[in-house]
């Protein structure tokens, strides 16, 4: 019982209570825990604008929630994840996870978490249940001075200067920082598994396991951002999973994995062999249909765009692969009984509940209309000739979501609208800014 957490563990004197926003920024309260009864009973309150602020936090501009009905508040209830500890905290503190209700107690529909449950529960009502496992990608980052580099080695005192894949050399001089890091992860119940050493300067990767609840994945991926960022600043330096810090490495990506299980709880995707079944050509249909459409979803900030680009380890082309990670969609190999897809175009700079509810949706799509999806490519995608291109900039991609046909189908009207909308007005200001001033920006926020 949610309660009964504080009552076994009495140090903790304060709580947070938060919930995503549309960038995926945790939004809420510092609360005595004396009074967290009344949070898990009744909820909190704030307005509804405040799930759909930019990236600085402003109001937006025009914005229908604000001054055309009122700035009104929406119940704020407490998710199924209940309290757990803030370890990146000097003082023993708790979160509390909550998502936006209407005053009649149903679900606000431009809160992130609630697309992602329409989604799932849509999947629920054919029988269907998603299986989804993410791989996080993060740059820990020495950002004390006028450039950004990678921070000395605890260990040794020493920088590295170039990426080092796959490197325990690189894994073992944070070895302070990454056995906080999981044993941190125990403690919020974060299933966090292997990390590893990647192409970019100061560049890591840690995959978390796959669940069967998809609302619990996404949870999930924005805990462990929030923590990794948290405790990072705790050991001294920054950990930022904005997609693309240095211009001459690759950038940070958040891979997503999914399977389907069917009412029996077999996946749809096994088909005995390697090549998956019609189920799985239906859900890449899906995804590749939308993919375009949704981009600024997996891109959603300016710096974003810096990372989509040839040669890189980025998909740039909407296409699909056996085995192939220059595609957008990789089918990787293993057994049958594990086939799944891996989805590549996002950044780690997105929201997971907004991305979760866009691949998943799209797949479902995919299935329910029987979609067939062009031939898969072979060789390097980015030299096919004839391949669709993933847009290309912040403002084509803004275009091409609040104009879709195909978003509509799994995306409700208020989060794209809402979403456009915070989009445009960050894409307005930005443009006075230095690019000294947007790295300042993303860093620590996205």
């Amino acid at each position: 019982m949610m309660k009964d957490y504080l009552r076994k563990h009495p140090q903790v004197r304060t709580i947070r209570v938060a919930a995503a926003d549309l960038n995926g920024q945790a939004r809420g309260k510092r609360i005595p825990a004396r009074f967290a009864d009344k949070v898990v009973k009744d909820g909190t309150r704030f307005p509804f604008s405040v799930l759909n602020l930019d990236i600085w936090g402003e109001d937006i501009d025009d914005s229908p929630l604000v001054f055309e009905q009122g700035d009104q508040d929406g119940v704020l209830k407490p998710t199924e994840r209940g309290f757990m500890p803030m370890p990146w905290l000097e003082a023993p503190t708790a979160l509390l996870p909550i998502w936006m209700f209407r005053e009649n107690g149903q679900p606000y529909e431009g809160d992130p978490r609630h697309a992602l449950n329409a989604v799932v529960q849509r999947s629920k009502a054919r029988g269907l249940t998603p299986v989804v496992a993410v791989e996080l990608e993060f740059f820990l980052i020495d950002d004390s001075g006028k450039t950004l580099q990678v921070p000395p080695s605890p260990r040794s005192g020493k920088r590295r200067k170039a990426a080092e894949t796959l490197s325990i050399r690189a894994l073992d001089a944070f070895d302070t920082f990454f056995t906080d890091l999981y044993d941190a992860c125990e403690a919020m119940d974060i299933p966090a598994d292997t990390s590893t050493s990647e192409t970019g300067l100061g560049q890591f990767e840690v995959n978390l396991m796959h669940c069967d609840d998809a609302l619990r994945a996404a949870d999930d991926a924005w805990l462990f951002k929030m923590l990794v960022k948290g405790l990072a600043r705790r050991h001294g330096f920054a950990a930022s999973f904005m997609a693309k810090p240095y211009a001459e490495y690759s950038g940070s990506g958040l891979h997503t994995h999914f399977s389907v299980l069917d009412a029996d709880g077999d996946n749809i995707f096994d088909s005995g062999g390697p090549k998956g079944t019609a189920a799985l050509r239906h859900a890449v249909a899906g995804c590749l249909n939308a993919m375009h459409d949704s981009t600024l979803i997996f891109a959603p900030h300016q710096n974003s765009y810096e990372r989509l680009v040839p040669d890189k380890h980025a998909p740039t082309t909407i296409c699909w692969g056996y085995e192939n990670r220059t595609a957008a969609i990789r089918i990787p190999a293993g057994s049958p009984s594990a086939r799944r897809i891996e989805h590549r175009v996002a950044g780690g700079d997105v929201n997971p509940y907004l991305m979760l509810a866009v691949i998943l949706g799209a797949a479902l799509d995919g299935i329910e209309n029987e979609m067939e999806p062009p031939s898969p490519v072979t060789g390097n995608a980015y030299t096919v000739d004839g391949l669709s291109q993933i847009p290309s900039t912040w403002a084509d991609a803004i275009d091409a979501f609040e104009q879709s046909t195909v978003l509509p189908r799994f995306l409700h009207k208020e989060i794209i609208r809402n979403l456009v909308q915070t989009k445009r007005q960050e894409l307005h200001y930005i443009a006075d800014l230095s690019e000294a001033e947007r790295v300042e920006l993303y860093l620590d926020t996205v």
